[in-house]
């Protein structure tokens, strides 16, 4: 059993440090399930701006240092066990776990383009040969559409549910339906169906190494250069935060 978080805040979110994040959610799947936020800069901004994301960020039960700001913000805080848990990567362990042990339950898609959901579902299926998909969904559904596929998800009880919506929408949605399942481990992961589809190419390495990640995705998608306004504005947030407690 993995001990507790430590509950740690950045801007007055919660951030919870913990050794193995994968165990801890496996553990989690037998005593309730969970609710997982991937936090970096930029939600942590829009986070303290907009209440609704706020609370939806505060009622997550695991809220991971996903940017790299986040980590060196809890670091220079005095957290020195704070490291950047990518959520992506977070979500691949959790699969690799789903499919070599196919107790944990089967596993929901909810999210992205038509067609991007079932690809990154093959590719899981080849990648982690013993994984169960019970419901595979695009995010352009019809009300009617919507709705099937909710009574779907009551039915089917999954273990795994990702949906992949976008911040802060698959937040709110996550928080709205949770209830639906309430013992699965629920995580909201952005962009992850388009790079496990192929798609889209995630950093190579050496910007995932460097904490450029956000500049090569920025590469790939210009159109995100106003959301990345937020990145300096934490910054300077973060530098305030660190004089006012030193």
């Amino acid at each position: 059993m993995v001990s507790s978080p430590i509950v740690a805040t950045v801007l007055k979110l919660p951030v919870h440090l913990v050794d193995d994040y994968t165990q801890w959610l496996l553990d989690r799947r037998q005593d309730g399930g969970a609710q997982v936020v991937t936090l970096n800069a930029e939600m942590a901004i829009e986070g303290e701006r907009d209440p609704r994301l706020g609370e939806a960020i505060r009622q997550a039960d695991l809220c991971i240092p996903d940017g790299a700001g986040v980590a060196l913000y809890l670091k220079l805080r005095g957290y020195r066990e704070a490291r950047r848990v990518p959520g992506i990567e977070l979500a691949e362990a959790v699969l690799t776990a789903f499919g070599r042990s196919p107790q944990h339950g089967s596993v929901w898609c909810y999210g992205g383009k038509p067609g991007i959901a079932e690809a990154a579902a093959k590719a899981w299926e080849q990648r982690a040969p013993g994984i169960q998909f019970s419901g595979i969904y695009h995010g352009y559904l019809d009300e009617a559409g919507r709705s099937a596929m909710l009574q779907t998800l009551r039915e089917t009880q999954p273990g795994l549910i990702l949906v992949a919506l976008g911040v802060p929408r698959q937040e709110y949605w996550i928080m709205e339906h949770r209830h639906l399942c309430p013992n699965a481990i629920w995580i909201g992961v952005g962009g992850s169906f388009d790079i496990w589809s192929g798609t889209k190419e995630r950093a190579p390495a050496w910007f995932c190494n460097n904490n450029l990640e956000w500049l090569y995705r920025l590469y790939q998608e210009p159109w995100r250069w106003k959301r990345m306004l937020a990145l300096p504005k934490f910054a300077w947030r973060a530098f305030l935060e660190t004089l006012r407690t030193a």
